[in-house]
């Protein structure tokens, strides 16, 4: 039979502390992770798919023209075989290396469009004939403040399960008054068009290209 001094105690505790914790960093807790479980690294390039991957419930994320116009909308592709465009996320943190919980982030397409202008989301103006505010791009990235307001998402833990929802609610601006909301997929005409709401947000996981 072994016996332990006292002295060790201490060292036992902070040691079976750091097995339960996994010593790690405590940003590694709040962190946006892959389908592979690995952190979502700044400026990396991923497919922004649907959580429950299966026929009818669409695609990746691409851009489209709601009008015929600029600038696109940011829409999800109708058939689960598209992965749609690939998208960076930027954090509000110039410093931050990854994508955590509840941040401000800049989204932005890694695509190129017939519009001749930048491909960062944003959330746009209440629309006339439907009264949605719709995701659009020509975004820019980074300079948070009252003029960038508009650009700035979070990616939150989905509540009822697997992946992660986007939602509105920057906090870039401590005087602006935003109307915070979850971003969802409105079927519209046979395409689904990203823009604000107050439920049923659209469940994404993110695949490292």
């Amino acid at each position: 039979m072994y016996t332990i001094s006292l002295f060790y105690y201490p060292i036992l505790i902070i040691c079976s502390y750091c097995v339960l914790s996994h010593c790690l960093d405590p940003g590694s807790f709040n962190a946006v992770l892959d389908v592979d479980g690995q952190e979502l690294r700044a400026a990396a390039k991923y497919y922004m798919l649907p959580a429950f991957h299966s026929k009818g419930n669409g695609g990746g994320l691409a851009l489209s023209s709601r009008d015929g116009s600029c600038p696109h909308n940011v829409m999800q592709e109708n058939h689960a075989q598209s992965n749609g465009h690939p998208v960076k996320l930027f954090p509000v943190n110039k410093l931050d290396v990854n994508i955590r919980l509840s941040s401000d982030v800049n989204i932005v397409f890694h695509a190129a469009t017939t519009c001749v202008q930048a491909t960062g989301w944003r959330m746009g103006g209440v629309d006339a004939i439907t009264g949605r505010r719709y995701v659009k791009s020509g975004a820019l990235i980074g300079h948070p403040g009252a003029s960038t307001v508009s650009n700035w998402f979070k990616v939150e833990k989905n509540e009822h399960g697997d992946g992660y929802k986007i939602i509105f609610c920057p906090s870039v601006c401590s005087f602006c008054k935003v109307v915070c909301g979850d971003v969802r997929a409105f079927d519209e005409n046979g395409k689904k068009w990203l823009g604000l709401s107050d439920g049923s947000p659209l469940i994404v996981d993110f695949r490292k290209i």
